[in-house]
């Protein structure tokens, strides 16, 4: 349909124009009047036809589909916000605003006991930590984090709680399980055979001539009860071990002891113990001497997980870390912590290594804790285990 128009336009605007022309020619010798009019035919149809000779413009681009508006963006970060696995507050002056469900849920009927306790401490000022709440449900365990921040020139607090109790009654509950399995592997092993002796050593009383297999079954038994003791007595150790008594510790003099006491035993396997020097100013608040053991039990654990290599080596390094905290790492070059067993090396009594008690690491990390630090594993690139103390 425009084309057509288009097309009516432009024959018209070439006849006008062909009409002015001609008219012109005609009037090249005639009166002014003719003249006037043939200009203005041949304006006319110039004036139509010369538009409709140019290329027709470009169609207009299509726009763009618009971005989702801000609502619609701030409503998701908002659900996300909403169901996320913690219990969130910002705290504006005196005011406490909610915002996790699980937040909402701890405060209302059915949530922590005494709710306006909580909230009260909660706007108070609280330090990062462990917290036992008295729940519906019992006291449960949970870590407060917070964070500081200023919007629009107003300063806030964003406290944030941690569940702990699910995933502390889950390692516990390994724990357990897996103490229980030891213990009964260790009674069993030594009840067995103290009860097969007793019955032999009853029916050697009515013969005679056997007081040599007697007094042999009867020394059988004997070291099968010593055994137990000393298994006892090891359980003792793990779980009754004194309270640390804290006190400034100096490294560069605690390492110095170490340097002496372990290097000989390793460079006569033929290996080495890097002992990085301290700087003079580093001290530790902790108890020197449960210090020293726990560093003690990890080259022992060293020891014998290089044992059977050509040039065992270990390093002891003590240094600074970011946050002003402490770093001790004790690394050999042994075959590492097998994958997947990295959570279960420190429960009582369990060993990756055959033959071993399971007892090492779990004395490291009581010691550890009972001063306040942490311990951990890591798997360093050179190959090898790591643990690392952090105070």
């Amino acid at each position: 349909m425009g084309s057509d128009a288009h097309r009516r336009l432009r024959l018209a605007g070439t006849a006008l124009l062909c009409a002015g022309a001609g008219a012109l020619a005609l009037a090249g010798a005639g009166s002014p009047r003719l003249l006037s009019v043939a200009l203005l035919l041949a304006l006319a149809g110039l004036a139509i036809a010369w538009p409709l000779t140019r290329a027709p413009a470009p169609a207009a681009p299509r726009p763009e589909p618009p971005n989702p508006p801000d609502s619609l963006r701030l409503a998701a970060l908002e659900a996300w916000l909403e169901h996320l696995p913690v219990a969130a507050w910002v705290v504006q002056g005196e005011q406490l605003h909610a915002l996790t469900a699980r937040a909402r849920r701890l405060l209302a009927p059915g949530g922590v006991r005494a709710a306006e306790a909580l909230k009260q401490r909660l706007r108070g000022p609280l330090d990062s930590g462990p917290l036992l709440l008295d729940t519906e449900r019992g006291t449960e365990r949970w870590q407060l984090r917070q964070q500081a921040l200023t919007l629009a020139g107003q300063p806030q607090t964003l406290r944030v709680l941690l569940p702990l109790e699910h995933a502390l009654e889950s390692e516990s509950l390994q724990a357990w399980q897996q103490l229980v399995k030891v213990l009964t592997h260790e009674i069993m092993n030594s009840l067995t055979p103290i009860r097969s002796l007793s019955q032999t050593a009853r029916t050697l009383l009515d013969e005679p001539g056997a007081e040599a297999e007697l007094h042999q079954a009867l020394e059988a038994i004997s070291q099968r009860a010593d055994s137990l003791g000393r298994f006892v007595q090891t359980y003792r150790r793990v779980s009754q071990w004194p309270e640390p008594q804290l006190a400034p510790v100096d490294l560069r003099a605690l390492l110095a002891r170490l340097q002496l006491a372990v290097t000989p035993a390793w460079q006569a396997r033929g290996g080495n113990a890097h002992i990085e020097p301290v700087s003079p100013g580093l001290w530790l608040q902790a108890d020197a001497g449960q210090l020293e053991q726990a560093l003690l039990a990890l080259l022992h654990n060293a020891e014998q997980a290089t044992q059977g290599l050509p040039e065992p080596q270990v390093w002891l390094q003590a240094r600074a870390g970011r946050g002003g905290r402490l770093l001790i790492s004790v690394r050999d070059n042994g075959p590492g912590v097998p994958a997947g067993l990295e959570q279960q090396i420190f429960l009582p009594f369990f060993s990756a290594r055959e033959g071993g008690q399971g007892i090492g690491l779990t004395v490291v990390r009581q010691l550890v804790h009972g001063m306040g630090g942490r311990v951990r594993h890591v798997r360093p690139l050179e190959g090898g285990a790591a643990f690392v103390l952090s105070f």
